[in-house]
């Protein structure tokens, strides 16, 4: 298997342009500027050349695959620098990012029609995204949050191949069958986990924690790296009772996307409001011990 590429084995040296902020995030701004010289050395690659590059890796080249992933590191920098000032060093993003690339050399098929960088594209996004994801370690998403990220990247990796570019907002929103919205949302939450109190966007004073249920409603998940531990998730519902299972779908709206209200399950139920937080609050602790049981969550929570 290639490795990705270690700073601490190449030989660099580079300017890196930037200003003095980006510079706090670099952890050794030496061996960056030597890695970016490295990179600069290997050559970019022609379309034609990657579709034969890819037919020799199908077949198990070792040296073709080396070729592919040398000829696209220079994207990874540039995928990478986008994610400077969100809590990670840019020698890490960089890091997480080449990871992303192997994975999409090692998945690409030219017959689909798809550019090369087009749909590495996704795949080194996704590995950075992940990346500070599993460093922060520090929010918790409801259930319907987690399973709407894992499914957003899955479809936006689907339109990625059928369009043959990067999907728009609205490309995802109407597969997804929500609004462009929560689209954004999403892109947010998994973008800037890592500060609760960063800015939706230039022209949002909205903050990430405003899209976060409260302690007390939300299940204490880690982020679910594989869309099988969703369905895992998922399927535990199947062990509460058919009231616990209504009210924790419109609870978190894993049926249609948007949250209900204590007080509009309440009324919908012919109870008070208290009494649906109750039920909520049984459901959720047999969910919580299932999932420790089965090791998808952290014991210490």
């Amino acid at each position: 298997m290639v490795k990705k590429k270690s700073f601490k084995r190449e030989g660099h040296r580079d300017y890196i342009a930037g200003s003095e902020k980006e510079k706090v995030y670099f952890q050794d701004v030496d061996v960056i500027k030597r890695y970016f010289n490295s990179v600069k050395n290997y050559p970019l690659l022609l379309r034609e050349e990657e579709i034969l590059l890819a037919k020799k890796i199908a077949d198990g080249n070792k040296e073709a695959k080396r070729r592919m992933i040398e000829g696209n590191l220079r994207l990874v920098i540039k995928i990478a620098k986008k994610y400077i000032n969100r809590g990670m060093p840019l020698q890490d993003l960089i890091e997480e990012g080449n990871i992303g690339l192997i994975r999409a050399v090692e998945k690409f098929k030219p017959s689909k029609g798809c550019k090369f960088s087009t749909y590495a594209t996704y795949w080194i996004k996704q590995a950075i995204e992940r990346g500070i994801i599993n460093q922060s370690k520090v929010v918790r998403f409801p259930i319907h949050i987690t399973a709407d990220i894992s499914r957003m990247m899955r479809i936006t990796r689907e339109l990625t191949n059928q369009l043959h570019r990067e999907p728009l907002v609205a490309d995802i929103s109407a597969s997804m069958g929500v609004s462009g919205r929560y689209v954004k949302k999403l892109s947010m939450m998994t973008r800037k986990i890592v500060s609760l109190e960063a800015n939706f966007g230039d022209d949002s004073d909205q903050s990430l924690s405003d899209f976060i249920e409260d302690d007390k409603f939300q299940l204490p998940l880690e982020m679910l790296e594989e869309e099988d531990r969703i369905h895992q998730i998922s399927g535990l519902l199947g062990m509460l009772d058919k009231k616990e299972q209504a009210i924790l779908k419109m609870r978190f709206g894993l049926n249609t996307g948007e949250p209900h209200s204590l007080e509009s399950i309440g009324r919908k139920f012919g109870v008070t409001r208290e009494r649906i937080r109750q039920i909520e609050a049984k459901a959720m602790k047999k969910i919580r011990k299932l999932l420790i049981k089965q090791k998808l969550v952290a014991t210490d929570i």
